[in-house]
């Protein structure tokens, strides 16, 4: 019997490879604490416009992203998805807030060598500053991606690109978020070769930059043929996870809602599971569970284990969707904005939803906002209406936008992202090798491990799923 702990992305992924692995369904059991499956992916309907409440599009790039899109293919999910164009506005145009005004982003060759606020030169001067840099005077186990990239392509960079940029990958401050883990390949290209464009031109003319077309398939065919930068799925993201679960249920995959686990015991005779009213024992598990949750139910029997994942913080995120009945309301086009952290603003960003998707004649736009200064910004418990009173104010102040919406939307997501901090790959191996060491059947899967994105945790949950069979 293998028990999967957490009913988000991740346990559905898992249990779903491993039936595709050939485990018999009578030997897989979910179990959720909450009265829903899907975790932080929430499509919710209000009028005819659908609000995404966490995640809303996926990349089709790299290995994660072409394992998600053949999980798209063996669901028959292919017509659900809505692509969104490398040619279009929301991929061509993302904006940023600095200095008080919204700037474009470059997304061009031609405009590396044009000067585009806010930054002070030429973009391409950034990677001459990499090549003149060199090699550092001595070898980094780890370092803020803030600093790297200071270093690496001068402080505009650091300060107007990549900080905004961690603002909206994982609600971060970039001073803190590890380069090793989240840009392993730029850094070990970087700490061998001397130099990020060294080490990207090294790889190329020794053949080691492969593409891996052999291995495409027709989803990924598709998406590369046509140019996909994006795409989210008909209805909402949310139809992945409710796909999911059909399939499970279709093939009596045991699913428990509202099982919270209290406690693991790892014995010779098998793995204990404690919950509120029932204990299940278990041959295997597959944790998907928030690092820190995973910590309290396994601190009684291996607290070392216990204080490693503990370790790990993780951040909040207000999310208020605005539905304006008027398609006029926003002025600007693309996918949205991220703000500088610099500006000290309580918001991270909004994504301009009706510029990425047919809305129905009508502006809907998403503000995010806290993360990493969650707390500085709200306090422990702030109200629905607090948040929304501020989503409304940075829409005026920043996008004009004085318009009263139709309906809004307001989520508090506690404790909804993983931060990579300085270090954390190095604790996730110690985790993983604390794992090994006291032969605990015991497989980690989910955005604290492996990454913060869809594509991510549903790799993760394969893997930890193959290693069900290894």
């Amino acid at each position: 019997m293998t028990s999967i702990l957490g009913g988000g992305l991740g346990g559905l992924s898992s249990a779903y490879y491993l039936l595709r692995g050939g485990v018999h369904s009578s030997r897989i059991k979910l179990f959720e604490s909450s009265s829903r499956l899907g975790g932080w992916i929430r499509s919710v309907e209000e009028n005819g416009v659908t609000f995404e409440c966490g995640p809303r599009t996926i990349r089709p790039v790299g290995e994660p992203g072409r394992n998600t899109l053949a999980l798209l293919e063996e669901l028959n999910l292919e017509n659900a998805i809505i692509p969104i164009l490398r040619s279009s506005p929301a991929a061509q145009r993302r904006l940023i807030y600095v200095r008080g005004q919204l700037h474009v982003l470059p997304s061009s060759f031609k405009s590396l060598f044009k000067k585009t606020s806010p930054f002070s030169r030429p973009l391409i001067t950034a990677l001459f500053h990499d090549l003149r840099t060199g090699k550092s005077l001595k070898s980094l186990e780890d370092e803020s991606i803030y600093d790297f990239t200071k270093r690496r392509f001068g402080q505009e960079m650091a300060d107007y690109a990549i900080s905004p940029m961690i603002c909206g990958i994982c609600a971060g401050n970039a001073k803190e978020i590890s380069v090793k883990f989240l840009m392993k390949d730029i850094f070990e290209k970087e700490q061998r070769y001397g130099g990020v464009i060294r080490g990207l031109l090294a790889d190329r003319f020794s053949g080691k930059e492969k593409k891996a077309t052999e291995t495409l398939g027709k989803l990924a065919s598709r998406a590369r043929d046509e140019k996909w930068a994006i795409y989210s799925l008909e209805g909402g993201l949310e139809t992945l996870p409710e796909t999911l679960k059909k399939h499970l249920q279709s093939k009596d995959v045991s699913i428990s809602l509202e099982s919270d686990c209290e406690e693991i015991n790892f014995s010779p005779n098998g793995i204990n599971l404690s919950f509120k009213d029932k204990k299940e024992k278990s041959k295997s598990v597959i944790s998907t569970l928030p690092a820190y949750k995973l910590a309290e139910i396994v601190r009684k029997q291996h607290p070392k284990l216990g204080e490693m994942l503990s370790g790990i913080p993780y951040v909040d995120v207000g999310v208020v969707n605005l539905h304006f009945s008027s398609p006029d309301a926003l002025k600007e086009k693309g996918f949205g904005f991220l703000a500088a952290p610099s500006e000290n603003i309580p918001i991270l960003g909004v994504i301009f939803d009706s510029c990425c998707f047919d809305m129905k004649d009508s502006t809907v736009l998403t503000v995010m906002m806290g993360g990493h200064w969650f707390k500085q910004h709200f306090g422990e418990s702030p109200t629905e209406d607090t948040l929304l009173s501020t989503a409304r104010k940075y829409l005026k102040d920043i996008l004009k936008i004085e318009d009263d919406p139709e309906n809004v939307r307001v989520n508090i997501l506690k404790k909804c992202i993983p931060q990579y901090v300085i270090g954390h790959h190095a604790r996730v191996e110690a985790i993983r090798e604390y794992l090994r060491d006291q032969k605990l059947p015991l497989g980690l899967a989910g955005a604290a491990y492996d990454g913060v994105g869809v594509n991510d945790v549903i790799l993760s949950a394969r893997k930890a799923a193959e290693q069900h069979f290894s």
